[in-house]
């Protein structure tokens, strides 16, 4: 598991992120990126209510699965939301939640 790589971006070309991801989970990967979506309006949601305590359990529990399901960037991301949200700002929660945003939609699953 992990991401294909060109020139070790992590990109392919045509700005597509491929992931590389066991075949033996293939069948819970939607599902999983059904939630992270859901989490993703949540995180909007919560960021314009100024709700930072609910941001932080966001990205902990980001953090907690992304890399369980070969999506090492999900967990970074995670983290670093859950980080932010202790400093209460605005602008990098929304940063963070504009890359996850870019990640979700240029996402290429490659099951192996």
């Amino acid at each position: 598991m992990g991401v294909l790589a060109a020139g070790g971006s992590g990109e392919a070309s045509g700005g597509r992120i491929v992931v590389q991801i066991s075949h033996e989970i293939q069948d819970l990967i939607p599902e999983y990126l059904e939630l992270v979506r859901a989490d993703l309006k949540s995180l909007g949601e919560a960021e314009a209510r100024e709700d930072f305590e609910a941001v932080r359990i966001l990205g902990h529990n980001l953090k907690g699965s992304g890399a369980a399901y070969g999506f090492g960037v999900i967990t970074e991301l995670g983290g670093r939301l859950e980080q932010v949200a202790q400093t209460r700002s605005g602008d990098a929660v929304r940063s963070l939640i504009g890359e996850l945003a870019d990640y979700l939609e240029r996402l290429e699953i490659v099951f192996t």
